[in-house]
This record gives C-alpha cells, sequence and structure tokens, in this order.
C-alpha cells in the first residue's frame, strides 16, 4: 500500500503531492538477518577439542641415587658428546654416520612427508581455485529432413569452492597433522641418539678387543717360553710329563681366545662400516691398542633431562595426535557446509568469446548431512577414542621405561665403581704374583 509522506522544506513541513511506497528491506539484508540467528545456533554446537590427561609425575627421588635428583648449577653435555672421548678416529666415523647410515635416511625421508602431510592439512582450510578452458564441437541430426548440424562450443570459467570449518574438523586435522610432524622429527632424533651411541659402543669394543688381543699376543709368547721351559725340565727329568701337557694346553687355550678375538675385531668392523654406510669389504681402520680416554662423569644429573628424551617426546606427539583424531571423528556427526562460486565465458568462436552475451556465472551453498551410515561414524569414534587410550597408554609406557633404565644404570654405575676397585686389587695380586715366579725362575 501506498502512503503520503511530510517532507521538510526550508519554508517548514510540506505534504507531498504523489505519494510514494515505501522502501523494502534488500534481499541481501534479509539473507543475512535470516541466517545469523542459524549461525549463532551452528557455532554453539562446534565440537571441543579433547585434552590429553595429565602427565605422569616424576619420582621423588631414584633408589640408585638420592643425589641424582639435585638440580646442579650447570651440567654442560655437548651435542657432539662423543668429542668428550677425544678420539679423532670415532669424531671421523660419527661425521660419516649422519651422512651414510641408511635407517637416519629413512627418518628424514618420514620427516619430509610429516611436514608435507602438515602444509596439505592446513592449505585445505583455505578456498580452492581452478581454471578450466576446453573446446567440443558435435554434430546432430535434425528430426524430419534429415539434416546434420555441426557446432562448437568453446569454454573459459573459473570455479572456487570453500568448505567452512564450522565444526573444527579441519583445525583438528591441523593439529593432528603438527602433532605427528612433531613425533616424526622426534623419532629422527632418537633415531640417531641411538645410532651415534651404537656406534660409539661398537667402535669401543673393537679398540677393547684390539687391546686384548694385543695382551694375549704378550701372552701367547710367554706361554710358548713356558711351554720351551718345561719340556727342557721334562727331558731333565725336573717335571712330570703332565706339567708339559699342562703347559700345552694353557698355550692352545691362549691361541683360541687369541682367534676368537681376531673374529670379534673382524664383526666389530663390519658393523662399523654397515652404520655409516660402506660396504664391508671395502671398509678398514688401522689397529690401534689404545683406548680412548673417559671423559669425567658428572656427579649431580638433573632429572629433568628425562623430559627432553626424544623417545618421550615422540609418544607425547602422538598422544596428541591421537585425541585430535578425536575431534575429526566427532565433527563427522554434524553436516559438512561447502559454498561454491563459478564464472566464465561459453561461446562458438574464440574470437569474440570474452563478452557480455557469453558471460555465465553461478554462486550457491550446500549442506551435506549423513542421515543413515550403518553406525560408520560411531564405529569411527570408538576407534579413534580407543587409539588415544592405546597413545596415552604408550606414552605413560615410555615414561615408565626412562625411569627404569635411570634406576638400572645408577646401579650399575654404583656397582662398577665397585667392580673397578675389585679389578684393580686383582691386577695388583697377580703383578706381584708374577714377580714372585719370575724371580723363583730366576733362582732355578
Amino acid at each position: 500500500p501506498s502512503q503520503e509522506v511530510v517532507g521538510q522544506s526550508v519554508y517548514g513541513p510540506r505534504r507531498l503531492r504523489h505519494p510514494i511506497p515505501p522502501r523494502s528491506p534488500r534481499p541481501e539484508a534479509m539473507l543475512k538477518t535470516a541466517l545469523l540467528p542459524l549461525v549463532l545456533a551452528l557455532a554453539g554446537c562446534a565440537i571441543t577439542a579433547k585434552q590429553p590427561p595429565s602427565e605422569p609425575a616424576p619420582p621423588a627421588s631414584f633408589k640408585g641415587s638420592a643425589e641424582w635428583q639435585r638440580t646442579p648449577a650447570d651440567v654442560a653435555v655437548p651435542e657432539a658428546w662423543w668429542t668428550m672421548f677425544k678420539d679423532s678416529v670415532l669424531d671421523s666415523l660419527q661425521a660419516d654416520l649422519v651422512v651414510g647410515n641408511q635407517n637416519l635416511a629413512a627418518a628424514l625421508a618420514q620427516v619430509t612427508s610429516a611436514r608435507a602431510v602438515l602444509a596439505a592439512s592446513r592449505s585445505a582450510i583455505f578456498p580452492t581455485l581452478t581454471l578450466n578452458g576446453g573446446t567440443t564441437r558435435s554434430a546432430s541430426v535434425e528430426n524430419g529432413n534429415g539434416q546434420r548440424t555441426v557446432s562448437t562450443n568453446n569454454s573459459l570459467t573459473a570455479n572456487a569452492a570453500w568448505e567452512i570449518d564450522l565444526w573444527g574438523r579441519l583445525a583438528e586435522g591441523v593439529k593432528a597433522a603438527g602433532a605427528n610432524y612433531r613425533a616424526s622429527e622426534a623419532d629422527l632424533a632418537a633415531l640417531r641418539l641411538s645410532a651415534q651411541a651404537t656406534l660409539t659402543q661398537s667402535y669401543f669394543a673393537l679398540r677393547t678387543a684390539e687391546a686384548q688381543q694385543a695382551l694375549l699376543d704378550k701372552t701367547v709368547a710367554a706361554n710358548q717360553r713356558a711351554l720351551e721351559l718345561t719340556e727342557v725340565r721334562y727331558a731333565s727329568g725336573v717335571s712330570a710329563q703332565s706339567d708339559v701337557l699342562q703347559a700345552r694346553t694353557q698355550l692352545r687355550s691362549t691361541q683360541s681366545q687369541l682367534s676368537d678375538l681376531r673374529t670379534d675385531r673382524a664383526q666389530l668392523e663390519h658393523s662399523i662400516a654397515t652404520q655409516i654406510g660402506k660396504l664391508a669389504g671395502q671398509f678398514q681402520l688401522l689397529p690401534n691398542a689404545r683406548l680412548p680416554e673417559l671423559p669425567p662423569v658428572p656427579d649431580l644429573v638433573p632429572s629433568t633431562l628425562l623430559a627432553q628424551r626424544p623417545d618421550i617426546a615422540a609418544a607425547r606427539a602422538r598422544q596428541a595426535a591421537a585425541y585430535a583424531q578425536m575431534g575429526i571423528a566427532d565433527a563427522a556427526f554434524f553436516p559438512a557446509i561447502d559454498l561454491s562460486a563459478s564464472a566464465g565465458y561459453r561461446g562458438s568462436s574464440w574470437s569474440n568469446l570474452v563478452s557480455a552475451p557469453n558471460l555465465l556465472w553461478s554462486i550457491g551453498a550446500a549442506v551435506a548431512q549423513p542421515i543413515f551410515d550403518g553406525g560408520q561414524r560411531k564405529l569411527a569414534s570408538a576407534q579413534a577414542r580407543a587409539s588415544a587410550d592405546a597413545a596415552t597408554a604408550n606414552y605413560r609406557q615410555a615414561v615408565l621405561t626412562a625411569f627404569q633404565q635411570v634406576e638400572d644404570n645408577l646401579v650399575q654405575f654404583a656397582e662398577s665403581g665397585a667392580a673397578v676397585a675389585l679389578q684393580r686389587d686383582a691386577f695388583e695380586a697377580a703383578e706381584r704374583n708374577l714377580q714372585i715366579v719370575l724371580d723363583q725362575y730366576r733362582a732355578g
């Protein structure tokens, strides 16, 4: 209905002669007004991110050493910790390990793959834009007269699509991919540390075998000399034949141990070659009976160093990824909302394709909500929760294993000190006994 409107002029109020209809609301405003309550209601249904349980509490003290829990003022452990042994050959082997170890190369490829997955999950949040162009030539027969009509259709269009992450599914996917990426980095760090430790242990075992081999060489020479002296004493009627057999048995036993040491040394050299990515038959370490210098062991080590272990960091990151997967599974219960738009030109000739008569466009929104899926979403949610429980258990087990290894090594360190003292006492007693025997032989 129309109505009269009272206007205002410089001469005061006046009534317009021709009534005009009231201004109707714009369609865009009506759409916004209608969608605002819906958007607010849907936003209230957004999933809540599931948080992992609290981390396991460290023990108040360790049985192996009560001092270990105390935090010193400064404990500096270099990243290249093997340099503390001051062995140039070991330093060179460690440099070759990082370059040639194939297990490290595979782990590095896993990190690269996880980084790509993370980048892909981030890009899924943004709209996609595609440009399409093509030419189609078709022929058709008109009914009745049998005439053939040939037509050409050229098109150039741009399509845009965007999934609105209203429920946080894509955001949880980014969180899961980021956690998996951190886990792969921690796996690489753990594998690198394990490979460096294994190489160092193999190198020490090889040098120990060489030192034992040098000692057994001297022992074989001494036993050979003892056998000769015993045979002379037996020929002179001073010693019995059993003494000769005993001396020969001792010599052969020592020679057998020497052969085993040569085998062990060769196998350790082959192992080192494989670890650094070289063929065992083309790798050789020059013998050196000198053992590496032992670095000083700090009296106090902070228990907070356990939190820096890469295997624990990897387990913790996998737990976070599993809980993010729970959010993704829960988002599947809500509808997917997609926005799409398309614009382009379509015509029979490329020369005037880009023109107003050939313009076409479309814009729209789509909502998809599964009604019946045979319980697949519920099963996926249950599976995600079970995987999260498993990841939590694995994380706690990694922490428990770390505490166990601390206790084991503290006990081993304490007992090793006592064993060294006993070995030193036994060595001194053997030296005195050797001197006495040598004096007796010299005295006849």
